[in-house]
């Protein structure tokens, strides 16, 4: 019985851990305003991913040069340079890399814990 609770716990615990994380913050009126299919919001949102410096050293270590990235970025349809500003604004940079970190030493200190718990019997005389 003491085998199948501990098993059920540390799958409880492995579910729970996997929750993802959820951000919240407050929206300017600005942003209410806008639908999702406003051409002129998405192409300012990826026009401004463009412009980072990070982003814009490796479009022209690719060979890309400024004219060539903005006239591509004109033939896209409204649906693409949708698609295109939503995965922009999913894109986090080193993000949850210390939750990882942390949620694989929890995970090995309950293995551990286990194994330790599962070897070790308790005699009562």
């Amino acid at each position: 019985m003491r085998k199948w609770i501990t098993c059920y716990l540390v799958l409880a615990m492995v579910v729970i851990g996997v929750v993802p994380s959820v951000n919240a913050s407050f929206l300017s009126s600005e942003t209410m305003k806008t639908t999702g299919s406003d051409r002129t919001f998405d192409l300012h949102t990826a026009r401004m991913a463009l412009e980072t410096r990070l982003v814009h050293q490796r479009l022209v270590d690719l060979g890309f040069t400024a004219e060539e990235v903005g006239a591509r970025l004109a033939q896209l349809s409204d649906q693409q340079i949708h698609q295109l500003a939503q995965r922009l604004n999913d894109v986090r940079v080193g993000q949850d890399g210390f939750g990882i970190v942390i949620s694989l030493l929890v995970i090995a200190g309950l293995v551990v814990l286990i194994y330790y718990l599962l070897h070790h019997q308790v005699v009562v005389q």
